[in-house]
C-alpha cells in the first residue's frame, strides 16, 4: 500500500530529562501521522460518518533523535480485515534515512452515529490503495 509521509522537526519540548526525544512523544507522532493519513485520503462524507480507535500498539525504539533533528513520519496500511486494519510507521532521521522507531498498532473502524465497530468496505479500502 502507499506511504504517506509527514516531515517534523524535533523541538525542545520533545525531549526528556536525557535531551533526547522522549519516548512518549514518538507514541504522539504515531498517532498524529495516522490521523494525518486518514485525513487526507477520506472525504468528509466519510469521516462525518466513521473513527478509528486504537486497539493494540507495539513500538521499536532503535535510535534516539535530538534537538532541531528532521524526521520524516512514514505510515501505510499494511491488512485490512473486517473491521481492523494495522499500521505501520516508521520514523526515520531526514538527513541519514536511519531508521529511529517503528510500530505496529491495530486499529478498529467504528460508526460514528452507533459507536460499534464497521466492516470496512470497499469505498474506504479504495482510500489506501
Amino acid at each position: 500500500m502507499l506511504a504517506f509521509t509527514k516531515n517534523i522537526t524535533v523541538t525542545e519540548d520533545d525531549l526528556d530529562e536525557l535531551n533526547h526525544v522522549n519516548n512518549v512523544r514518538y507514541i504522539d507522532w504515531v498517532n498524529s501521522v495516522a490521523k494525518s493519513h486518514w485525513l487526507e485520503n477520506a472525504p468528509k462524507n466519510i469521516t462525518d460518518k466513521y473513527f478509528w480507535i486504537l486497539l493494540s500498539h507495539t513500538i521499536d525504539y532503535k535510535k534516539p533523535a535530538f534537538l532541531n533533528d528532521e524526521l520524516v513520519l512514514k505510515t501505510y496500511v499494511r491488512d485490512i480485515k473486517g473491521v481492523t486494519c494495522i499500521r505501520i510507521v516508521e520514523i526515520l532521521n531526514a538527513k541519514t534515512n536511519t531508521l529511529l522507531a517503528k510500530s505496529e498498532t491495530k486499529w478498529c473502524f467504528m460508526a460514528s452515529k452507533t459507536f460499534r465497530p464497521a466492516r470496512i468496505t470497499e469505498d474506504i479500502l479504495k482510500l489506501f490503495p
